[in-house]
């Protein structure tokens, strides 16, 4: 397995600290946390002071991928099919969190984020995580008050440390965000004898009630146009950030 060997960035070099392979059979390198990389937080201050965000009903925030673009990845092809098959595309928009900071969807292939893989997960270093759960909060804050008013609805699906952040920014802001999957059904699917004892969003019972929650939103979108339409009075919809 290779270590330690450096790589060109955009902006300077990074350190490739190990080598993985995928289920496909595909190496992928892994450099160092990317949260620490000033590209990252210029990329982010972009998105808070510039960047305008279209109203949806609901933000839709989704983890980060090793395989980038995050759109091309298993697992976000996978949640991407559940959407689809819920929400109409007008009515959601995605959001992307984690190592990479918190990016809009439509942006997954600005640099740097898909100039990186990184693997929170592997990682024993105590300092590199706190630093990680220190730095996600405060972009997610950011990215939470921006766009207060430009979503209806939030839903957060994760588990682990972006969990963890997320619900931290929830207590901070007052700003409400369903959280998917439930404790409950993370703690029936944890498994201590596992690299990673939550198990992965890919698992069925997390899918399954990663629908369900879609699914109530949609219904809570449908009765909101009926209020309308049978108050004959115009639908406010959410402001632009």
């Amino acid at each position: 397995m290779q270590k330690d060997r450096m790589r060109p960035g955009a902006t300077g070099s990074h350190r490739v600290v190990e080598v993985v392979q995928d289920r496909h059979g595909n190496l992928i390198e892994i450099y160092d946390p990317p949260f620490y990389r000033k590209e990252f937080e210029d990329a982010y201050r972009f998105i808070i002071d510039d960047y305008q965000v279209a109203p949806r009903e609901i933000g839709l925030f989704l983890p980060c991928a090793v395989r980038k673009p995050y759109s091309q990845s298993p697992s976000h092809k996978l949640f991407r099919r559940i959407i689809d098959g819920v929400l109409a595309p007008e009515d959601y928009h995605i959001v992307i969190f984690g190592t990479c900071g918190t990016v809009p969807a439509e942006l997954e292939c600005m640099y740097p984020y898909q100039n990186y893989h990184y693997m929170l997960g592997k990682t024993t270093d105590e300092r590199i995580r706190r630093d990680f759960h220190r730095i996600e909060v405060y972009r997610l804050k950011g990215y939470l008050e921006k766009t207060r008013e430009t979503y209806r609805h939030r839903l957060a699906y994760c588990i682990g440390p972006f969990r963890k952040a997320m619900v931290e920014v929830m207590e901070e802001t007052g700003i409400a965000v369903d959280l998917l999957p439930s404790d409950p059904m993370i703690e029936r699917l944890y498994d201590i004898d596992c690299p990673f004892p939550e198990g992965s969003l890919s698992m069925q019972g997390y899918i399954d009630e990663f629908r369900e929650g879609l699914e109530r939103l949609a219904e809570k979108i449908h009765a909101g146009e009926t209020a309308a339409l049978e108050g004959s009075t115009e639908r406010h919809r959410p402001v632009r950030a």
